[in-house]
This record gives C-alpha cells, structure tokens and sequence, in this order.
C-alpha cells in the first residue's frame, strides 16, 4: 500500500508534497495548463511557428516557449479548449478557427505532478499585437520551421532557456 499523501506547504499556485520519502510539487487547486502548438503559413507555402518569450523567476531570465496558460486559474470549471483559445490571443494576437486536442503531458513526472494539455491551433487568424495581459511582459516570435532549429541555437547563444516543450518541433531533426 502507498504511502499517505502529506502536504507540506501550500500557496495560491503551487503546493508541495510528500509521499513517503518523495517530495514533489503540485498545482494548487486542480488547475492544469494548457499549451498551444500554433503554426500558420504564408500564401508561398511558408510554415511558421507563433512562440513566446518571457521572464521566467526561477530561471532568472527569459524562456522561450510555446503560448501557454493556466487553465480555472481564475474561472473555476473553465474549459481547457476555452483557455487555450483566450490564452493563444493574449499572448500572440492570434485567434484560431479551431482547437484540436492531442491529449495530457506530464512535463517533469520525476518532481511535479503537473500536466498540460496541449492543443493544436488551427486557422488562425491575426487579430492584435499579442504581450499577455498587464505586466506579463511576452514577447511574439513567428519563426519559419525551416529554421527553427538554428533559430534556437542563437536564442540559447543570447542566452535565453528554452522550454522542453520545442522538442515536440525538434525531435525529427534530432533523430537524423
């Protein structure tokens, strides 16, 4: 029989865990993440992925990432679907058609109990300059795929972290 659940210390976002001798971080009040791959192309067949950056405090500096929220951060009940959609146009100034589900992820199952769900944007249409809401500071990058991964390369020269999440772009590249 597993060890009980005990929580150690609990805040508005975050809590941390213990389960016998484990320690682990959870989200707080059931809220889960929703994250949105969103690629678009140009009439000449151009492919380009919408990613973010921000300032990201337990880093100490700016991650590149792919557009993400929390989902009933402040709506208890929200839709992930629905989050996705708001999320994707705060923070690009991108509004999709449609919003296809491709399933939960565990992002660091070793330490955190966290999952998002990531979700495909489709038809998307731009609608404003994007930045997040007050104070979130995002920057928008709309990065051809054909060079993403040089483009990745010379974010990490400037020294900006990059999200685990852009291996999902990545990863036919890194198997040749």
């Amino acid at each position: 029989m597993a060890a009980a659940e005990e929580i150690m210390w609990e805040g508005r976002f975050i809590t941390a865990k213990r389960r016998g001798r484990w320690e682990y971080v959870g989200r707080a009040r059931g809220i889960h993440a929703a994250v949105i791959l969103a690629i678009d192309e140009d009439a000449d067949g151009t492919r380009h992925v919408l990613l973010v950056d921000q300032f990201r405090v337990p880093l100490g500096r700016r991650c590149i990432e792919l557009p993400a929220g929390l989902v009933g951060d402040d709506e208890e009940g929200e839709e992930s679907a629905l989050a996705a959609a708001r999320e994707l146009e705060e923070e690009t100034g991108y509004r999709a058609g449609r919003m296809e589900a491709a399933g939960d992820f565990y992002s660091s199952p070793g330490m955190v109990s966290e999952s998002f769900c990531l979700f495909r944007a489709h038809d998307l249409c731009k609608t404003g300059e994007g930045g997040g809401v007050d104070g979130e500071d995002i920057r928008v990058h709309r990065v051809p795929l054909a060079t993403l991964a040089s483009q990745i390369a010379t974010w990490r020269a400037e020294g900006f972290a990059i999200d685990v999440k852009l291996l999902l772009l990545l990863g036919a590249d890194m198997a040749r």
